[in-house]
């Protein structure tokens, strides 16, 4: 009501200084904010340029009886070991062998079931029985790195470099690979280089972050995850299979790069090098979908998944 009369009082000064403060008033107010893109509309405004071509040469195809998981090997992480896996891999040593355990919000692991077994154990032939550790490498102020927004419990740094989620320790210029879901790793037994390959894991749960720098962690999941996380679960400890007959046959393991062109999947990875990326790492942190009422204004490193396309025609 004092605005009221006060108007009242002012009519006489003039319409042209009432206008002009007005207008002054309007150009002092603060602009609103511009609306930040959503992940859709992220990948949509993305270029050629944004993007990388997956690999064959570091590209794993595994075969179940459901259907095709493609892997992606990261030899910048854990060269030794992923040079063992390729190994292995070219000499068919993965074909036949079985899934051995299958725990519900943590891990599918496959290998051979007789490898303790000295006269039944599977050769392997060219690949080594036994490999230095790689739970984690050195890195120079050079090494390609972005670095995720907030604070991380398990790593001093936490980012992404070569598309892939990592940790870094900037005191001792280490880095590492994250158990975020869907990560590949090297089974072993207490001894730290008891690993060589022949074992392996992927995350199917819940991001295990606590296995970070304790294991050799060689790539990722980057399609078909679902074939794996749907497997029936195994009923002893730890999700083994309680009986040999409910193993899970692999049926092979192949390296894109021995295959035709026609039987290979052609995908593009989202590089986490550019301003596209540092785009979809904001819409995973404030989420801007008409859904969502109140934004997070963080995300955790393994919430930020890498995007993955099929490659567009040529």
């Amino acid at each position: 009501m004092n605005l009221h009369r006060r108007s009242q009082r002012w009519a006489g000064i003039g319409v042209g200084l009432i206008v002009s403060a007005a207008g002054a008033a309007l150009a002092a107010a603060p602009k609103p904010p511009p609306t930040a893109p959503t992940m859709a509309a992220v990948i949509a405004d993305s270029v050629a340029a944004d993007w990388r071509p997956l690999d064959p040469e570091q590209t794993l195809y595994l075969q179940l009886e459901g259907g095709r998981v493609i892997l992606e090997l990261a030899p910048q992480f854990a060269p030794a070991h992923v040079k063992n896996i390729k190994t292995l891999v070219r000499q068919r040593y993965f074909d036949g062998l079985k899934i051995l355990r299958v725990q519900d919000n943590y891990v599918v692991q496959w290998g051979d079931p007789e490898a303790g077994n000295r006269d039944q154990a599977r050769a392997l032939g060219a690949a080594q029985p036994r490999l230095v550790p790689e739970f984690s490498i050195g890195y120079d102020a050079q090494s390609p790195f972005t670095r995720l927004p907030g604070t991380d419990g398990y790593a001093p740094v936490a980012g992404f470099a070569a598309g892939f989620a990592v940790g870094r320790d900037p005191a001792s210029k280490q880095t590492w690979l994250a158990h975020c879901y869907g990560a590949l790793g090297v089974g072993r037994d207490d001894a730290e280089d008891s690993g060589n390959g022949a074992e392996l894991y992927v995350v199917i749960g819940h991001a295990p972050r606590h296995l970070d720098r304790n294991i050799a962690v060689v790539g990722r999941v980057i399609q078909g995850i679902e074939w794996l996380s749907a497997l029936p679960r195994g009923s002893a400890s730890m999700g083994f299979f309680a009986k040999p007959e409910q193993r899970i046959a692999l049926h092979s393991i192949r390296l894109a790069a021995d295959l035709p062109a026609a039987e290979r999947v052609d995908l593009d990875i989202l590089r986490t090098d550019t301003k596209t990326w540092n785009a979809w790492v904001e819409s995973r942190r404030n989420r801007q979908e008409s859904w969502f009422k109140r934004a997070a204004g963080f995300a955790d490193l393994c919430n930020i998944p890498v995007p993955v396309r099929a490659h567009p025609a040529r």
